[in-house]
């Protein structure tokens, strides 16, 4: 399967059988995200797997989600973000050494100024990508995935111990299925282009 073969066949799956998912595959998944893009090469992604029924009904004993059927799927990743990742990166190691930044570090810092204080954006951001690229892989392997934002952070904070200064974004359901997605619309190119002209 091509990646554009992983894209077409992604679907949003809420219903899972009840099959284990391998620790290996989940780690493959995980090593997806791992090589996703960052700014200045900060990897500010976290990643909690919840796949025990000891977590799982932690997480449901503090209300962790409204929809009960998150609490089925054989494996709940939740997706964090460390914003300070950021601090005192101003490009990557790459961007010097191709020369894209300068390598004068008070020139790079002050090129760096449009986005200071915009670590939480940048850490939505990133973790947002690196979750593309696992939901893609998860796909790839014969996995259904789906994003689930309606989640209470502080349970879910609360019920897996997770540090404070961690911001916890999302959660990506993953499992078997047996069951055919539904196709989902989607809107044209010409509906989501906004033209420069």
């Amino acid at each position: 399967m091509d990646v554009n073969e992983a894209i077409d066949k992604r679907r949003s799956i809420r219903q899972y059988n009840q099959a284990i998912v391998p620790t290996h595959v989940i780690f493959e998944v995980l090593d997806a995200a791992r090589r996703a893009p960052s700014g200045c090469n900060a990897q500010p992604w976290r990643f909690v797997v919840v796949q025990d029924r000891l977590g799982v009904e932690a997480l449901r004993k503090n209300e962790a989600f409204p929809q009960s059927f998150v609490y089925e799927a054989p494996v709940i990743i939740v997706c964090c973000a460390d914003p300070t990742a950021y601090a005192g990166r101003y490009g990557g190691e790459n961007q010097v050494a191709e020369g894209t930044v300068p390598e004068n570090a008070d020139e790079r810092k002050a090129l760096f100024r449009i986005i200071e204080g915009k670590a939480v954006v940048r850490a939505i951001r990133d973790v947002s990508i690196a979750s593309a690229f696992m939901v893609l892989r998860a796909t790839e392997l014969g996995l259904g995935t789906s994003y689930i934002g309606l989640i209470n952070e502080e349970a879910i904070r609360t019920a897996l111990r997770i540090p404070e200064d961690l911001l916890i974004l999302f959660v990506v359901l993953m499992g078997y299925t047996t069951r055919e997605p539904l196709n989902t619309p989607r809107k044209s190119l010409e509906e989501i282009l906004i033209s420069d002209k």
